[in-house]
């Protein structure tokens, strides 16, 4: 099954779109629906199956608010310095990257949490 993976990004004006990614494959739309559509066109029948689970990206027990505002602070700082052909200090890239592992474990978390309250009802 291919993994695919939905984030919201904002351009510079603040505007909010989404990105879709599987593998090297990726693409953008207005709604995650949009850019989960095009995505699909590019996988093609034989590539795309999935099981889709809709986070609504709010805090929850497995990822704190805090942990997302600084998160998002650190994506905000990675994205000017790789903008400005720059790296972050190595210090708050371990930060970032701890995060990005946190994120992706709260992740892995609550989609076991989802499919064991599924699987009771």
């Amino acid at each position: 099954m291919t993994t695919v993976t939905i984030l919201p990004i904002y351009d510079a004006s603040g505007e909010k779109s989404y990105r879709a990614v599987a593998g090297d494959k990726h693409s953008i739309g207005k709604t995650a629906g949009q850019a989960l559509d095009a995505l699909s066109a590019q996988l093609g029948e034989n590539e795309f199956s999935a099981l889709l689970l809709l986070q609504s990206f709010h805090s929850d027990q497995f990822f704190s608010v805090d942990q997302q505002k600084r998160l998002s602070n650190l994506m905000d700082l990675w994205r000017t310095a790789r903008d400005e052909g720059k790296s972050l200090s190595k210090e708050l890239q371990v930060e970032l990257d701890s995060l990005v592992e946190a994120e992706l474990k709260a992740a892995t978390d609550r989609t076991a949490s989802l499919l064991q309250q599924s699987s009771n009802q």
